[in-house]
């Protein structure tokens, strides 16, 4: 068969679901082979940065692999920041892109360029397809690489003359294979730590979403009392309702929720990343006494040095732990300090539900009333800037992967496209995106996008018309900032002109039940709103001057 039909065959053998991209001439065979496809449905997208976020929140939400497709050159290297931001933040992602013909790659030639070695660096695999009859391996091969733990990105590229050439090679069988166990010694090891601490703590991380151990940790949570702390990726981990739920740690400065971790006797991490929230943020002088629950090993930090490194499936660990720990008297903690941070925050988090201010809108304000209005199930996905920040800190989660920041690469414009993909893969969920304005008009295009899949989403952007996150940093450093302000547009006509709904919200009072429209409505919404960032730096004074109690 030819090669491109057999590429096609080999991706859906693989369960693929989803490709979002954006055609070109040197990946016409291929774009006309998957428009045969039963299976495999293609989402047309306005830019391949777009693509690539979507695919990026396909595989967070899913677990699975999507593709995102680009022709070569300019189409290649515009995927490239969404491919970074999907590799850092763990989530399986199939890149492929087209290539001029294996005739002129070894010369100057119009529109050649080395994509591999240029993908190299963001991804976990990258490779040219070199003959038809390697598709199946090479396919089988990325899309394993893909998902295995650590998960990540791979590239593909696909020579225009190779994909015309015939193939007798047929696609390879998916074959599954369990995560490795713990060992009982080490199980051991880590119920006789847990016994011995006075003060432990749990910081869990985006791994415990990704292999699907929420249940696990709650249930050993219940047992034993010992309070969560999140990253912002494990954001619903445990129901932030639940006593022992005290919240995330990732901010710069030193929040209240780091109180718990210094009284701590033995930090327990499970499925933490160091690229979530450095090590040398919440153990400065290194001499934390740190119990490691991951599928992989940790990585070598001078700031993240654990006794005991329980490797095997995160779940399977946290069962046997709770199992051994029942099995005699339960250990007696003094956690009182977690306690006392639970106190502190929830107030912290109430304190402005009650706002009516006019002409401006706080940013507690908002995410306490978009907590109120969006169901247990819900998806928030946050863009990147100041906003985010305030999503971290005061947008808290009742269920798993229902609210999706972007952390390690930190691209700005990934939550209208990503919002694109949450509605396509849970079309019965609401979903929400917060963007400000500085972010929302970087991937802007793909407002055409969401009409014309008729997706049922709801974009709430933050208008402060500047780059509010840079100028909060360089006036804390500096006590001044650069030119940083920008216009924008007339966001209802913008609305209009792409067929969505638009709302403009001016007062406190009135936001919670616009949202309540807005997401209700039938196809996508825009939500503006001028959010009041005085309290940027009111909150920088504040988080610098928490002192723990002894």
């Amino acid at each position: 068969m030819k090669a491109s039909d057999l590429f096609v065959q080999c991706l859906e053998e693989e369960g693929i679901e989803y490709i979002f991209g954006v055609p070109g001439e040197e990946n016409a065979d291929f774009v006309m082979s998957l428009n045969q496809s039963g299976k495999i449905r293609f989402i047309l997208t306005r830019h391949e940065q777009g693509a690539a976020f979507m695919a990026e929140v396909y595989g967070r939400l899913t677990g699975h692999t999507a593709g995102c497709l680009g022709t070569l050159g300019p189409g290649a290297t515009n995927l490239l920041t969404g491919v970074g931001n999907g590799n850092m933040d763990l989530a399986p992602m199939l890149v492929l892109a087209g290539q001029g013909s294996s005739k002129r790659l070894h010369k100057e030639s119009h529109q050649i360029m080395d994509a591999v070695s240029m993908f190299r660096p963001v991804t976990k695999w990258a490779e040219t397809i070199r003959h038809p009859d390697n598709i199946p391996e090479m396919v089988r091969k990325a899309v394993r690489l893909a998902r295995s733990e650590k998960p990540g990105a791979v590239f593909l590229e696909l020579c225009e003359d190779i994909a015309t050439l015939e193939s007798d090679a047929r696609p390879l069988s998916v074959r599954r294979y369990p995560r490795p166990m713990p060992e009982p010694e080490s199980l051991e090891q880590a119920c006789a730590m847990i016994r011995k601490a006075k003060r432990p703590v749990i910081i869990a991380g985006n791994g415990v979403i990704r292999m699907n151990a929420s249940d696990s940790l709650r249930r050993l949570a219940e047992l034993t009392g010992i309070g969560v702390i999140s990253t912002f990726m494990a954001k619903g981990c445990v129901d932030v309702d639940a006593d022992y739920c005290l919240y995330t740690i990732g901010l710069g400065r030193k929040d209240l929720v780091a109180c718990a971790v210094d009284a701590a006797d033995l930090v327990i991490t499970l499925g933490y990343d160091l690229v979530e929230y450095h090590p040398h943020l919440w153990n400065p002088a290194a001499d934390k006494s740190i119990l490691h629950l991951d599928s992989t090993p940790a990585e070598i930090d001078a700031c993240y040095h654990p006794e005991l490194e329980l490797i095997g499936d995160i779940g399977h660990s946290l069962d046997a732990i709770a199992g051994r720990l029942s099995e005699g008297s339960l250990p007696r903690f003094d956690l009182k300090q977690q306690q006392a941070v639970r106190r502190d925050m929830t107030a912290d988090l109430e304190a402005h539900k009650a706002d009516d201010t006019e002409g401006f809108i706080r940013p507690q304000k908002a995410l306490w009333d978009v907590r109120q209005v969006l169901p247990a199930d819900g998806l928030l996905l946050s863009d990147v800037g100041a906003h985010k920040m305030w999503i971290a800190r005061h947008y808290h989660c009742h269920e798993p992967n229902t609210c999706l920041v972007p952390n390690g690469f930190c691209s700005m414009g990934f939550a209208l496209p990503g919002a694109i993909a949450a509605s396509l893969i849970h079309p019965g969920r609401q979903v929400l995106a917060i963007c400000g304005d500085g972010g929302f008009m970087m991937n802007v295009q793909e407002m055409e996008t969401a009409r014309r899949y008729d997706c049922n989403l709801t974009v709430m952007v933050w208008e402060d018309k500047e780059y509010g996150l840079i100028a909060w940093k360089q006036t804390d450093h500096f006590g001044d900032h650069t030119p940083l302000s920008f216009g924008n547009p007339d966001w209802m006509k913008l609305a209009e002109s792409f067929g969505w709904q638009g709302h403009s919200v001016e007062n406190s009072r009135d936001l919670q039940q616009t949202l309540i429209t807005a997401l209700n409505e039938e196809g996508p919404s825009l939500v503006v709103i001028p959010i009041d960032y005085r309290e940027n730096l009111i909150l920088s004074a504040r988080l610098g001057e928490i002192a723990c109690p002894i």
